[in-house]
């Protein structure tokens, strides 16, 4: 007989909690339905292995953030990835064709200005708890974001909202 120790409890309430924010980064990155599944998995296991060291559930979710940036990361500096194209291209669903710009824009800006985008509009994290996340300097954080805005300005020709 299996014996429990809580952790099988506590990583899937962890999925309730976060699976849709780890989808929503690996897709920013990968826009393959089947590498953001395999992150995903990773993601969570290395949750699995360290599911005691947790503060809080903001530190939790901080380092599911951070790690789920790091995998993904990770898989589009592999060997495999740049080597292999994807048999299916994903079509991502948009409310409106200036949504679609927008995102797209997004993700063609460099991971720096992508991540700080991505958690402070999509996910809404105040500069000070990105700066923590990011283990980067606040006004670091700040400096980049005024400079991801700018980039995106200047890609999207003028006004644009997130």
């Amino acid at each position: 007989m299996k014996q429990s120790f809580g952790t099988d409890d506590a990583v899937s309430a962890a999925i309730e909690r976060h699976a849709d924010m780890v989808r929503r980064i690996c897709f920013l990155y990968l826009k393959d339905y089947s590498d953001v599944e395999d992150v995903f998995q990773e993601v969570f296991l290395k949750f699995f292995l360290n599911a005691d060291t947790f503060e809080s559930p903001e530190h939790e979710k901080a380092w599911l953030c951070r790690v789920t940036f790091n995998k993904c990361k990770d898989l589009c500096r592999s060997f495999w990835r740049k080597k292999v194209v994807s048999i299916e291209e994903m079509d991502i669903p948009y409310e409106s064709p200036e949504q679609e710009e927008i995102v797209e824009a997004v993700l063609r800006l460099p991971s720096e200005f992508k991540d700080l985008i991505f958690l402070h509009y999509y996910e809404g994290r105040p500069v000070p708890e990105i700066a923590e996340i990011l283990r980067e300097n606040v006004n670091t954080v700040y400096s980049r974001l005024r400079r991801a805005k700018s980039l995106l300005r200047h890609r999207l020709g003028g006004d644009f909202s997130l």
